[in-house]
């Protein structure tokens, strides 16, 4: 009879639950692992055998059959290694383990049995905990990263024969006691707004698309601080949740990204690929779907500077997640789920030179309009605030007069955000006025009839679509609750209403 032991594979940016078989057969000795594995899976026959060999245990010279189910799935990893060795070494009666169901195994083994660390473990020890396994065995340094998740049974080893010796009781488990407070990653930021000048009008509007979670695009002549001010947005945005805290984790966890492993990243993340970036690379895909960018940005700030000399296709595969708040990456036999709410923030030139409305601009109307349409109609549509940079006065710069600190505009974003969080208490999917459905706009961002009005003559005039028109009542929302207010009021509407200067500029641009 098999020998079935737990372990776990990773869909998307979550786990689910795999059950390794081992046979040992009468007949020429071999190693053969079937289930769909990839090459490190079928590497470990190699590593299995010396793991084993080198831990003082005998090698079963007979032919062993391994199989991962289900076995229409594929699997990858290295990390069903250790499961593998304390199957066969049940299967050949070298040890005896009581409850075997009740314990899964997670760990990449060496060729001289030692316990090598793995990616992904955060979501496989979520669904160990969904399903109802109490006890996990993972690499020692694996450890941190497994106890987040909380009323579970972690057993951290750094060797095989550590991990045999607890399975049959001959040394009793000693638990690592060290891991509280150091869960969390600190601030790496030491920049701050107050080092941009002259631009104090613009950071304002910064601070409200922080604020709200709304996309963002900067327009400006070369070096008037569009990328210094982007590059200091994450110094004001609203500190995690818990759970969002874990959501983030748990897919940098799997991209093999988490760097300190087993601390919680509670900073919003901030991604800034470069223009020449693939769509692959930006949304995710490969052979086995890992996140892209816009899921590595999940609940934080996706960055494109000179957003124009982004590839027109690739921008126009944003315009689903930016609306739907996650990307479905289609394969043959699985169809991967990534989150990726995001706030994209991106930067450009006006024009090709970059000076436009300047007297050494020699751009003609056509070249601009050609530049600009580099940006499709539906991506412009789900940008909520569009500005103009002004080109930063010498004064300004001589004088040394400092921008608001980070620390202030965090504290109004802060006040913000909490009052977003209590209204949307309760609503899955939606913790910021950009995620507001419709049926949330009509509650909660009701006008007065002058307020109304004024809306109504902007939309005939520019012809915005309804999606604009949602746009506008959510900005409005978030400049209310800047100033703490309830209710929308008519001066809320005309600050929203500024804040698509470029689309109105390029619905008035007539070429000749």
């Amino acid at each position: 009879m098999a020998t079935i032991v737990n372990c776990f594979s990773i869909i998307g940016i979550d786990g689910y639950l795999i059950k390794i078989e081992i046979d040992t057969l009468y007949g020429k000795p071999s190693v053969s692992i079937v289930g769909m594995g990839d090459i490190a899976i079928k590497e470990a026959r190699e590593r299995l055998e010396a793991a084993i060999i080198n831990t003082k245990f005998e090698f079963p010279k007979m032919k062993i059959v391994v199989n991962l189910s289900p076995s229409d799935i594929r699997k990858s990893g290295s990390h069903f290694d250790l499961g593998m060795a304390i199957a066969l070494l049940i299967q050949s009666n070298q040890i005896r383990v009581e409850e075997i169901d009740s314990y899964a195994f997670i760990g990449e083994l060496s060729l001289n049995g030692d316990l090598r660390p793995c990616v992904g473990v955060l979501p496989m020890i979520m669904e160990s905990k969904k399903r109802g396994i109490t006890n996990i065995i993972v690499p020692l340094d694996n450890i941190k990263e497994a106890s987040l998740v909380k009323d579970i049974n972690i057993f951290a080893f750094n060797k095989l024969n550590e991990v045999t010796d607890f399975l049959i009781g001959v040394n009793p488990y000693e638990p690592i006691t060290n891991l509280n407070g150091k869960h969390n990653i600190e601030n790496p930021y030491i920049i701050d707004f107050q080092d941009v000048q002259g631009q104090d009008s613009a950071i304002e509007f910064v601070a409200v698309a922080a604020a709200g979670g709304h996309n963002i695009l900067m327009s400006g002549s070369p070096g008037c601080g569009k990328s210094m001010i982007a590059k200091r947005m994450p110094t004001i945005l609203a500190s995690m949740t818990e759970e969002e805290a874990l959501e983030v984790t748990k897919i940098y966890s799997v991209a093999g990204l988490l760097k300190n492993r087993g601390s919680l990243i509670n900073e919003r993340p901030f991604r800034a690929p470069h223009h020449n970036a693939s769509m692959n690379s930006l949304i995710g895909g490969g052979i086995f779907a890992m996140p892209g960018e816009i899921s590595l940005a999940h609940n934080g700030i996706l960055f494109l500077d000179e957003i124009a000399e982004f590839n027109k296709k690739t921008l126009d595969a944003l315009r689903q997640p930016m609306e739907d708040g996650k990307v479905t990456i289609a394969r043959v036999k699985h169809t991967h789920l990534f989150p990726a709410s995001f706030m994209l923030v991106s930067a450009m030139n006006p024009c090709p030179c970059g000076y436009y409305g300047e007297s050494r601009c020699h751009c003609t109307d056509y070249e601009v309009l050609r530049y600009r349409e580099k940006l499709s109609g539906p991506i412009m549509d789900r940008i909520d605030i569009q500005k103009y940079f002004k080109t930063v006065d010498i004064m300004d710069l001589s004088d040394n007069i400092r921008g608001p600190k980070s620390k202030d505009l965090l504290q109004r974003v802060e006040v913000s955000r909490a009052i977003q969080r209590k209204r949307y208490n309760g609503i899955l999917g939606v913790s910021c006025n950009a995620q507001m459905t419709p049926e949330l706009i009509r509650e909660y961002c009701r006008m007065q009839p002058e307020s109304m009005d004024l809306l109504k003559s902007a939309y005939d005039k520019f012809r915005y679509s309804a999606r604009t028109y949602h746009k506008f009542l959510r900005v409005a929302r978030t400049f209310a609750d800047m100033e703490e207010e309830k209710n929308i009021n008519k001066s809320h509407i005309i600050k929203a209403l500024m804040c698509r200067e470029i689309e109105k500029e390029q619905a008035t641009m007539v070429v000749v």
